[in-house]
């Protein structure tokens, strides 16, 4: 098994920062492009990972009291995950990601990129939107 978790200050409310992450049918807006999600019928979606981008059936799970999103691998179980928004309602906010992988692991170096990648773009998208409103 391995485990990857990444976190991040973001210059906006918790309340719009999880606005953003819980919208699954945007989650493509910040989401990295080494992952997509691409939203079914609710709960259900399909994972589509690189390289050979084969979809992978998973379940999601957005639990808006919690400011939380989880989600996972329905048939297989070799894959789960959850982020979570922290913050008492004013800026900043914290955002963190978690990843567990219960089958082969992925090569560290590229699931640490795309972490990176999808909590910076969510960074940016909800600061500018913050600056606008």
């Amino acid at each position: 098994m391995s485990e990857f978790e990444m976190a991040k200050a973001v210059a906006a409310p918790a309340q719009t920062v999880f606005a953003e992450v819980s919208d699954l049918g945007e989650i493509s807006r910040w989401m990295s492009p080494s992952f997509r999600f691409r939203v079914e019928e609710p709960p259900a979606v399909t994972v589509v990972e690189p390289p050979e981008h084969r979809g992978e059936p998973a379940l999601v799970r957005v639990a808006q009291d919690q400011m939380r999103v989880e989600w996972g691998t329905r048939e297989t179980g070799d894959y789960a995950g959850w982020l979570q928004v922290a913050g008492t309602g004013e800026a900043p906010s914290e955002v963190t990601i978690h990843l567990s992988f219960f089958g082969e692991e992925p090569p560290r170096q590229q699931v640490e990129d795309a972490l990176r990648h999808s909590l910076d773009r969510l960074g940016e998208l909800v600061e500018q939107g913050a600056r606008e409103a």
